[in-house]
């Protein structure tokens, strides 16, 4: 493939989200542009549209690069969209997924029918990453129900197909013979049906992390990049596209080189890559990408709003209910969930890489799949770059030791083979050590750790409480200086809890005494008998209420099965979901639940609404590209997916806007309306004075209750954001506490409201709303 030649590369100035499907495909997307524009949007954000499962509500489960998804608008929908996109001046980012491919309907999806019915003569032999020698020439599909002597008696021949209840697999040439069973012809083939729960430790082929319906596919190798992306360079060759985002880079063998390639292909545009930071960690510099998708930036955002003073009682409150006297210790808790997750779901990728690490011919020695499993448990961040992040495979081996002193020879043995970045085994463990991560921390230690659960979020350090607004400031410069046109985001397709959830969360940190004694009185109304678990379903429930019965079951069936501390997806536990379902009925149908419910959701709801507020103002004007989720620009209460990918009310968001565009300036109340005039308002100041927002100066302020105030100077536009708010109205407000900026006349671009001085007080800035964007008086009237 030619590269395309752009003069240069084109930055978004924010991005808005769409999760295109078939209930809301490329043409209905189309018709929100407009709306779009007029709420302060620059680009328009698309979620993947090649074609997927026919049931797919997501994109991710592509099954044929080659073509836009028919049932999602196809190719008409994205020229459409495209070109309205950009008769409006807005640009197009579009998600895109190089890590694996859907196989959940293997006929869908022709090169893995192809591999199933040619085996390792398939031209797609190399497109997937499969373990041939593992499986005796074969490869594995754990679907069947059972691993007796009767497991394929429900197989059937149907014409040139083997049919097991609805799974359909092709009948390789020549394997047939009149007189064969089912059985026998399945002997013959490619693959090898087995028991779905041998996918554990048997598989032989790469997965998006353990979906067996998602294969990992190869590209690293040219044709596959090639025949991959060609549907992708036309988007840039036919000036669709502008810009787009990576899914899941750190399952690709060469992430860095794939970037490489990519950049090639679009001509040098905007690329994001959808990468998760741990603690200090930094981007890998050599990468060809703008920056992240913004998980790192979303952290940041939400501690500089939570208490300091609530982490004690918060944590003391959890370890009460796990029956622990000492302080709880995180990292001790997600060795063990990542650990259990190596021998469990992902045995099979440790498997692997023992297979690898052994020589040839010999079977691994059961210590070196057990220092590979301790590896990927003590491995710090989700994976190393070799030879960049060297140091994490020692750190990780160093304190792999320490665990399990009895392993330091076998730990050893690992370590020499894993270090040396031309080795097989070296590659796949940082394919494989990202895996563990993802499972184990996001997926089952943040279903598990309820000290305030709207820090276990996605990119998060749950063990980080809260931040000052110096070290918060401190973190916006450096990603003004670094990164100035990553992504950052609130929420997104894969948050835990929407920001708006995790806002009035916060407020737990305010107010713990009450927020215990609350939850003491909900769980001898409602007894569930896991006391975590309660704390952690309680916190989700106050969050994002009011929520329906239907999604708070789906809520809490998924979060206790994640948990896998009381029940399981593979091994459910019926009395346990029994009483679980009970308490969730309790909310609508006990009234002194309802009743204690609503009370404390009394409390805390107007300091989350304040919180929102300062979430989304921060976020809109600070350093990086801000993107809203679709929805977003209103109160959005909700859950883990697939709550938050519900159908949005553009048609109610278009009545709010045409009101806030004559003028109306609304009340902060449970319409949510307040919150899309601040979107408006930021987001077209960012778009249209980008001037503005050229620097990151923390403003000084001074008073009784400096404490509660974020104040910056973003280059012209002054940001002032309220934190703390319950500790801020029960010290009396904000009394003479004001902020010193520079002097000139001013205006509020959210109230209208103009202000003299270098020396302005906070309580009458926040007169209307507990957040105010300032710019000099004479360029309020572009707005």
């Amino acid at each position: 493939m030619t590269p395309q030649q752009h003069p240069k590369t084109s930055y978004p100035a924010s991005t808005y989200r769409l999760q295109i499907r078939r209930a809301f495909d490329l043409n209905a997307a189309a018709d929100v542009v407009h709306y779009l524009r007029d709420l302060g949007a620059d680009w328009v954000y698309l979620s993947p549209v090649l074609e997927a499962e026919a049931d797919s509500d997501h994109g991710y489960d592509v099954v044929d690069h080659s073509r836009v998804d028919p049932a999602r608008g196809g190719e008409v929908g994205l020229h459409t969209l495209a070109d309205r996109a950009h008769l409006f001046g807005l640009g197009v980012l579009i998600d895109i997924v190089p890590n694996h491919m859907g196989v959940a309907t293997p006929k869908r999806n022709s090169w893995w029918w192809d591999l199933l019915t040619h085996g390792r003569s398939s031209r797609y032999a190399t497109a997937f990453d499969v373990d041939w020698e593992a499986g005796g020439g074969r490869i594995r599909i754990p679907v069947l129900g059972s691993d007796g002597s009767d497991a394929l008696d429900d197989l059937e021949v149907v014409g040139d197909e083997l049919h097991y209840f609805d799974n359909v697999y092709p009948i390789a040439p020549g394997t047939r013979v009149d007189g064969d069973t089912a059985a026998d012809v399945h002997a013959k083939q490619h693959y090898e049906l087995v028991f779905w729960k041998r996918a554990d430790g048997e598989l032989n082929y790469r997965r998006f992390f353990a979906v067996n319906t998602l294969a990992g596919i190869r590209v690293e190798e040219p044709w596959v990049f090639d025949e991959s992306h060609a549907e992708i360079a036309r988007w840039f060759r036919d000036g669709i596209a502008d810009g787009l985002r990576v899914d899941h880079p750190d399952g690709l063998a060469d992430p860095a080189g794939y970037l490489d390639r990519l950049r090639e292909l679009t001509g040098g545009a905007h690329v994001l890559v959808e990468k998760i930071l741990e603690g200090e960690e930094e981007l890998p510099h050599d990468w060809a990408t703008s920056g992240t998708t913004g998980y790192d930036a979303l952290g940041e955002f939400d501690r500089v709003l939570v208490d300091p003073d609530g982490a004690e009682r918060l944590g003391a409150l959890d370890s009460e209910l796990r029956s622990e006297s000492g302080p709880f210790d995180w990292q001790e808790m997600i060795r063990g969930t990542k650990r259990s997750v190596a021998d469990g779901i992902l045995g099979s990728e440790i498997n692997r890489l023992a297979r690898l690490v052994t020589p040839e011919g010999a079977a691994p020695a059961p210590e070196i799949v057990d220092a590979l499993a301790e590896l990927t448990a003590t491995f710090p961040v989700y994976r190393s770059y070799l030879p960049q992040g060297g140091e994490q495979l020692a750190r990780a081996a160093a304190a792999a030791e320490r665990a399990r002193p009895e392993l330091s020879e076998a730990i050893a043995t690992v370590v020499a083979v894993l270090g040396d970045p031309a080795h097989p085994a070296a590659r796949r463990f940082q394919q494989t050590s990202g895996m563990v991560m993802a499972k184990g921390v996001e997926d089952m230690a943040f279903y598990r750790y309820s000290r305030l659960v709207s820090l276990n979020e996605v990119g998060a350090e749950p063990s980080e409480f809260s931040l000052s607004p110096d070290r918060f400031h401190a973190r916006q410069q450096h990603r003004l200086a670094t990164q100035p046109f990553t992504m950052t985001t609130l929420s997104t397709h894969d948050t835990k809890r929407s920001a708006d959830v995790r806002a009035r969360i916060a407020v737990l940190a305010e107010v713990a005494d009450e927020w215990a004694a609350t939850l003491s009185r909900l769980r001898e109304l409602a007894p569930l008998g896991d006391g975590p678990f309660e704390n952690l379903l309680w916190q989700s429930i106050v969050g994002s209420w009011p929520a329906s019965r239907e999604r708070l079951h789906a809520y809490a069936e998924k979060a206790s099965r994640e948990a896998g501390t009381a029940t399981t997806w593979t091994a459910p536990d019926e009395a346990f979901e029994g009483r679980m379902h009970d308490l969730v009925d309790s909310v609508f149908d006990d009234e002194r639940v309802a009743k204690e419910l609503g009370r404390f959701v009394d409390v805390v709801r107007e300091a989350g609404w304040s919180n929102s507020l300062a979430l989304a103002l921060l976020q809109l004007t600070g350093p990086g590209s801000p993107d809203v989720y679709q929805g977003g620009e209103l109160w959005d209460y909700s859950l883990v997916d697939p709550d938050n990918r519900r159908e949005v009310d553009f048609g109610l968001r278009r009545l709010y806007l045409a009101a806030i565009q004559d003028g109306a300036v609304p009340e902060v109340d449970e319409t949510g309306a307040a919150k899309l005039l601040l979107t408006k308002r930021a987001l077209t100041l960012r778009r249209d004075r980008p001037e503005l927002f050229t620097r990151y100066v923390p403003l000084p302020v001074f008073g009784d209750a400096a404490v509660n105030a974020v104040a910056i100077d973003r280059g012209g536009a002054i940001v002032v954001a309220t934190r703390l708010p319950v500790g801020l109205a029960e010290a009396g407000g904000w009394r003479e506490t004001v902020v010193h900026l520079p002097s000139g006349p001013r205006v509020d671009v959210l109230t209208g409201r103009r202000f003299e001085g270098s020396r302005l007080r906070l309580a009458d800035l926040t007169e209307t709303y507990p957040v105010a964007l300032l710019v000099p008086a004479p360029d309020v009237e572009s707005l």
